[in-house]
């Protein structure tokens, strides 16, 4: 039997939770809890197999509790909330499934609980579209770190600035000044601005904001 534990703070959707889970031969509901902090408790106490765990409940809610939770238990996450951001936090938090309510239908619910006790995961439509765009969000920001990487390369391969000019320019691309910048490299004050003279020319601009534009490769 897989023994399941429903966390609820609504006393009517654990009953409904609880009549579907009735009619699945497989599952056993052992235990049912209210609120995040019983639910550590119970989780603790009867370790059941799949926990499904709701997120907006009173005294601590689900996210808040997950890491503890999956110590216990696999956790299936059963919730009316669709938002990006707490599907993302629960996945990455390690919950090993997503339900919203309104969007599955008992024999789907049982199919989640099969697949959770098993060790796989299982996202609901909603949430699978919002673990893709993440997904794509992510490849995105990475190709675009990549690109702007490589173009900060050649802009250095470009203007030939020696190492400690490249550093000066490092710090100044912080908004460092020159009297911090000589603290932090261990030069004088007249070394930086003198290093600074020199970048400007091989940049072939006026202004510090100018020569962090070029060197960032953002023209």
């Amino acid at each position: 039997m897989i023994s399941v534990m429903v966390v609820d703070d609504n006393p009517i959707v654990r009953a409904a939770l609880n009549g579907y889970l009735q009619l699945c031969p497989e599952v056993s509901v052992s235990a049912q809890a209210a609120d995040g902090r019983e639910a550590v408790a119970l989780a603790r106490r009867y370790r059941p197999m799949v926990t499904l765990l709701d997120h907006r409940m009173p005294v601590a809610d689900g996210l808040s509790v997950l890491g503890e939770m999956i110590a216990y238990t696999r956790v299936l996450v059963l919730t009316s909330d669709a938002d990006p951001q707490l599907i993302a936090g629960m996945i990455r938090g390690g919950a090993r499934g997503y339900l919203v309510h309104g969007a599955f239908d008992p024999p789907e619910l049982h199919r989640a609980v099969l697949a959770v006790a098993a060790g796989h995961g299982w996202l609901s439509p909603v949430a699978a579209a919002v673990a893709a765009a993440a997904v794509r969000e992510h490849a995105e920001h990475e190709r675009a770190h990549r690109e702007l990487a490589e173009r900060r390369r050649l802009a250095r391969s470009r203007f030939g600035l020696t190492r400690r000019e490249q550093e000066v320019l490092a710090q100044l691309a912080q908004g460092l000044s020159n009297a911090a910048i000589a603290h932090r490299l261990m030069l004088t004050e007249k070394t930086v601005k003198n290093h600074l003279q020199h970048i400007f020319a091989k940049l072939g601009v006026a202004s510090r904001t100018e020569a962090v534009v070029v060197w960032t490769g953002q023209r």
